[in-house]
């Protein structure tokens, strides 16, 4: 039946019947309004520079010597530019994954940050706890201030990262304390046989463990949130903060004039240590600063079952080779071994695009010191949930319902990008 001016009339029934709904709308969580100015991972930086001295900001967002290493981890992400599949449903996509037996709900992680209870108050239990909220995993630092027992009970799910001498008998010791409080996987930090020349420490006053100059008295004064909430508040209700994990017994305060970090042997740390902690631990083992494919294949033959490429942030080596420009050789050749990456990543870009590379998971460090810094647990929490949403929204733009569908055909090398 046409209307008066011939137009061809839809079936009344038709028109009244509700379209068929094929999946729930995605609805996200209210932002508090503290957060609501912060909407991408690199705010959290910019907000938190307010906050903390610059002693402390700049021990989060430093690097060593000329930065180089630090900007050319970010550079590297650059150079890779998608091709999208259009025209695809990507309405049931999900960013869930499987890493080590366990179902994350998204592929990325927090990565282990040293004397986070310094930078946020109970900075390493917040972290555990955004994890926990969040189901993705979290890797507490040898370096933190916090036993390693206590973040253990707020996340049993949490992983120990372990900065080892070449002394096995003090590696022994160490790991017996780790798999008695009931961590399951252990990452062995393999680039910091010295520690890495961060000059902008010295410049800053910066210092682990932390020596009260009249600088760095000055700096703490004119920051009094951090002043108070962060360390006024641990003294009053914990006492004196000390490095609780470095070995098998209870390390230096942090605050000391004289006291020093037990550092020594760990230019000593080995392939035999590394064979010899095969042999001993139980869980699951993974190598952490490897950047070179040979480096790779040795871990590989050692038995452990993953590596994290990384450069530390660009906080060890200058001029190192950022690790998203390895990633693809090193994927090519990883067998059954899972590849993880950190070092450089800010966006769900840039998440999409290491997995499309061959990694299986990414981890990420500064962005979420800074939010628990300024936003405690909820603070994480939001970081978190922004860089989720990023990846969900980034895989219905490229066409990609399941992580598994990245592959490097979604991928342009771009030599000189803009």
């Amino acid at each position: 039946m046409d209307a008066a001016d011939g137009t061809p009339m839809r079936d009344a029934q038709a028109v009244a019947a509700p379209p068929l709904v094929t999946s729930v709308p995605r609805s996200a969580p209210a932002t508090p309004r503290r957060f609501a100015d912060l909407l991408a991972l690199d705010d959290f930086e910019r907000h938190a520079q307010r906050h903390l001295p610059p002693m402390v900001f700049q021990y989060v967002a430093g690097a060593v010597e000329t930065a180089a290493t630090l900007r050319a981890n970010r550079a590297a992400y650059a150079h890779w530019s998608f091709l999208p599949r259009r025209l695809i449903d990507t309405a049931a996509r999900s960013a869930t994954t499987r890493l080590f037996g366990k179902t994350y709900s998204v592929p990325f992680g927090i990565a282990p940050i040293g004397g986070a209870a310094f930078i946020a108050y109970r900075g390493d239990l917040r972290l555990a706890e955004a994890a926990r909220r969040m189901k993705l995993p979290m890797v507490l630092s040898a370096s933190s201030l916090i036993t390693l027992e206590e973040v253990h009970a707020q996340n049993p799910d949490a992983w120990f990262q372990a900065y080892l001498p070449g002394e096995q008998m003090r590696i022994d010791r160490l790991l017996d304390r780790v798999a008695a409080a009931g961590f399951a996987t252990l990452v062995v930090t393999a680039d910091t046989p010295v520690l890495g020349n961060r000059e902008h420490n010295t410049r800053s006053g910066y210092s682990m463990p932390m020596r009260v100059t009249p600088k760095v008295a000055w700096q703490s004064l004119t920051h009094p949130r951090w002043l108070l909430g962060t360390v006024a508040r641990t003294f009053y209700r914990h006492g004196a903060p000390h490095f609780e994990n470095m070995e098998a017994e209870r390390g230096p305060p942090m605050l000391s004039r004289n006291a020093l970090r037990n550092t020594t042997a760990r230019d000593k740390l080995c392939w035999a240590n590394i064979e010899a902690i095969r042999r001993r631990w139980r869980g699951t083992l993974l190598l952490k600063g490897l950047t070179t494919p040979a480096d790779v294949a040795r871990a590989r033959d050692c038995g452990v079952e993953g590596v994290i490429l990384s450069t530390h942030g660009g906080r060890q080596l200058d001029y190192e080779v950022a690790p998203l420009a390895m990633l693809p050789e090193i994927a090519a050749q990883k067998g059954a071994m899972t590849l993880i990456i950190d070092s450089g990543i800010r966006r769900g870009t840039d998440v999409l695009k290491a997995l499309a590379l061959g990694a299986d998971f990414v981890f990420i460090g500064r962005p979420f010191m800074f939010a628990a810094a300024i936003g405690g647990t909820a603070g994480v929490v939001h970081a978190a949930r922004i860089l989720k949403d990023e990846i969900e929204r980034d895989m219905a733009l490229l066409g990609v319902n399941q992580l598994s569908e990245l592959t490097p055909a979604l991928l342009q090398w771009v030599p000189n990008p803009a």
